[in-house]
C-alpha cells in the first residue's frame, strides 16, 4: 500500500515538474542567438578549446571574454586585431571561413555579443 502511495507521489511530482514554465536564469533560456553561438562553438571550437570557454583548452586558449572583433580576425584571418596582445602566440589556428555568418552568434556566447543576456 505504502509503495503504491509512493508511486503515485512521484507520478504526481514528476507531471508537476513537467508543467511549469522554466526557471531556468542561463542566457539560453532568454537568448536563442546564446544558444546558437553555443553550438557553433560545441560544433568547431571544443576540439582545441576547453568544453568551459573560461579555461584553456589542450591547445588554444580560454576564449571567454574575446571581443567580437577577435573572434572575427581569429575565425576569418587567423590573425590578431591591430594593437592586440595575444594570450599565446601561436600559428596552429586553421581558418573558418564557413562560420563567417556564425561570428555574431558566436561572439554573443563568449560574451561579448550585442544581445548577450547577463
Amino acid at each position: 500500500m505504502n509503495t503504491l502511495r509512493l508511486m503515485i507521489l512521484c507520478c504526481i511530482m514528476s507531471l508537476n515538474a513537467c508543467s511549469k514554465e522554466s526557471d531556468d536564469k542561463s542566457p539560453s533560456a532568454k537568448n536563442p542567438d546564446w544558444e546558437r553561438g553555443r553550438a557553433v562553438y560545441v560544433a568547431n571550437c571544443i576540439a582545441c578549446h576547453n568544453n568551459d570557454p573560461s579555461k584553456d583548452g589542450p591547445i588554444g586558449p580560454a576564449l571567454k571574454g574575446s571581443p567580437k572583433e577577435l573572434v572575427q580576425f581569429r575565425v576569418l584571418r587567423t590573425e590578431y586585431p591591430p594593437g592586440y596582445t595575444p594570450k599565446r602566440n601561436t600559428k596552429i589556428m586553421p581558418t573558418f571561413p564557413f562560420l563567417k555568418d556564425e561570428i555574431p552568434y558566436l561572439a554573443t556566447y563568449l560574451g561579448n555579443g550585442s544581445t548577450h543576456q547577463r
